[in-house]
């Protein structure tokens, strides 16, 4: 016998929506494609803090728009200073805006974004970029599943049905 769907987001809920995601200045960032809506379990933290907060409680169908400040999306701008690394130290293919996981001298490991690519050399930096930026999306809750006991374990959603593959 299968779960009955949630009728509401509330934690450990997979939600399918659609979002067109805006800077300060109104400029598109980027938006979900309507073909394959962006997914998250709902309460693992896996979409900035502010946009979550406002998604809960939502029910399929609901469309609003949240305007998440800098500190509750990818944080305030620390100051950090990016760092030049030479190509021949990263791994091939990188492109400009790519997360990479990378270990410091004391064995934790950390995200750097590559900021640009040059000749010889990627500029790397330790803050997301749009951290210091003020967001908002506009969302329509498009589909919501109970999660598996896999899902909620791991922390993230594994795909359509909750399969891992």
């Amino acid at each position: 016998m299968s779960e009955a769907a949630p009728n509401a987001i509330t934690d450990g809920v997979v939600v399918y929506f659609l979002y067109t995601l805006t800077d300060s200045d109104g400029e598109i960032i980027e938006s979900a494609d309507p073909a394959t809506p962006a997914e998250y379990l709902h309460g693992a933290q896996n979409i900035v803090p502010g946009l979550e907060r406002q998604m809960a409680g939502r029910r399929v169908g609901d469309r609003f728009r949240a305007q998440v400040p800098a500190a509750e999306a990818y944080g305030e701008h620390d100051g950090s200073d990016p760092f030049q690394v030479p190509l021949e130290e990263l791994p091939e293919g990188i492109e400009e805006g790519m997360p990479l996981m990378a270990q410091t001298v004391d064995g934790h490991e950390v995200t750097l974004w590559v900021v640009a690519v040059e000749e010889g050399a990627a500029i790397l930096s330790p803050q997301h970029p749009l951290a210091g930026v003020d967001l908002t999306f506009d969302v329509e809750v498009v589909g919501l599943r109970a999660s598996t006991a896999d899902e909620r374990g791991h922390g993230h959603p594994y795909g359509p049905g909750g399969s891992h593959s």
